[in-house]
């Protein structure tokens, strides 16, 4: 029985990852890189509180360079998050 359950859960997700989209890239000729995805790796709180209000802030820059991008992203958001941390002790 957990076993049907747990199969029916993974299909569950499966079906509803499918139906997830991107926007259009509408061909970025300059996509964001490392200084602007550390930039919203260090906003990243303010623009999760913007995006609950109103769904046109968006958290992570579509469409980006990749890797660069992600490792500024990366590097801001631990930052501030490691930062925070050894803070608290």
């Amino acid at each position: 029985m957990a076993l049907a359950r747990s199969a029916l859960v993974v299909c569950m997700v499966l079906v509803l990852a499918g139906c997830a989209t991107q926007p259009a890239s509408y061909d970025a000729h300059e996509p964001p890189g490392f200084l602007l995805g550390l930039w919203h790796g260090f906003t990243i709180f303010f623009s999760l509180i913007g995006h609950l209000f109103d769904n046109s802030i968006r958290i992570y820059a579509f469409p980006n360079s990749g890797g660069w991008y992600d490792f500024g992203y990366f590097l801001g958001v631990g930052t501030l998050g490691g930062a925070s941390s050894s803070a608290a002790r």
